[in-house]
């Protein structure tokens, strides 16, 4: 077969481009949500943190959960919370903002390896008959979903950059509100329309010199 295997790949690669718009449509829709609702969305993300801590605390009670990854991810999300005393607005050069996208990296480094260990152990058990309870693999990716890439997710969807985020930024007109204000545009909001300005100027360029 010839045919079949390039239809496959030009199917995967179409199929992938349509859920990347897709997520990106969504990810403008609830930016634009946020800016519309930012007392709503505040409170529900500041409720988010702390169920997130209690899960954390029950795991480590109830299912044995390693005390020192615990306290990370626990100090993680109370860093997450300081991002919300000015919540929509942050300052990309805030060592608040910046702890936390490192922090998010860490959390997912040490839980990675825990449950890859956690993994290792229960292959090399001596006997057939040690019985080792190993997670399965849609309760590590529902335990990283949720407890571990939930928050940040939500954060860099809710947050207003109060910075240029974009080079382009600084020389369109700022976006105004029903009351003639300055209006605060959401970071993956200004990402998405940076990018639909780069890809339309591309076109526009390429166009035969055409508007």
């Amino acid at each position: 077969m010839w045919i079949l295997p390039l239809i496959g790949y030009a199917g995967a690669v179409i199929g992938f481009c349509f859920l990347t718009l897709s997520i990106a449509s969504g990810l403008y829709y609830l930016s634009e949500l946020v800016e519309e609702h930012t007392v709503v969305a505040k409170r529900l993300l500041t409720r988010l943190i702390y169920t997130v801590i209690g899960i954390q605390v029950i795991l480590w009670l109830v299912d044995g959960f390693p005390i020192g990854a615990t306290l990370l991810g626990i100090f993680a999300h109370v860093v997450y919370l300081g991002n919300m005393r000015r919540f929509p607005l942050v300052k990309l050069s805030d060592p608040l903002f910046l702890l936390s996208c490192v922090l998010v990296l860490v959390d997912h480094y040490v839980w990675f390896r825990h449950f890859s260990s956690s993994q290792t152990r229960a292959y090399q058990r001596s006997s057939y008959y040690d019985q080792v309870e190993v997670p399965s693999f849609s309760m590590i990716a529902s335990y990283f979903g949720l407890c571990v890439w939930l928050v940040p997710f939500a954060l860099f969807v809710s947050l207003s950059a109060g910075d240029n985020v974009l080079p382009t930024m600084g020389t369109e007109e700022p976006v105004r509100g029903a009351d003639g204000k300055g209006k605060p545009q959401g970071m993956v909001k200004a990402l998405v329309d940076y990018v639909r300005g780069t890809i339309g100027g591309i076109a526009g360029s390429s166009s035969l010199g055409r508007p």
